[in-house]
């Protein structure tokens, strides 16, 4: 089972985000642009769960 990897912050809704681009993402797959997970201490508002480096794929 492959990660979704989404391409948009669930917070900022503005940044785009390729696969191969970092982002922080929480073990639901909620997934933050770098800026705003640190703004929130890498800490997911959805479920309360850590944020972490999310894997990149080769393109």
């Amino acid at each position: 089972m492959a990660l979704e990897m989404r391409e948009r912050c669930e917070r900022c809704e503005t940044t785009h985000l390729p696969v191969d681009a970092p982002a922080r993402i929480c073990t639901y797959e909620c997934t933050f642009c770098v800026p705003c997970a640190d703004s929130m201490s890498d800490t997911c508002p959805n479920c309360g769960g850590e944020l972490v480096a999310r894997p990149r794929r080769a393109v």
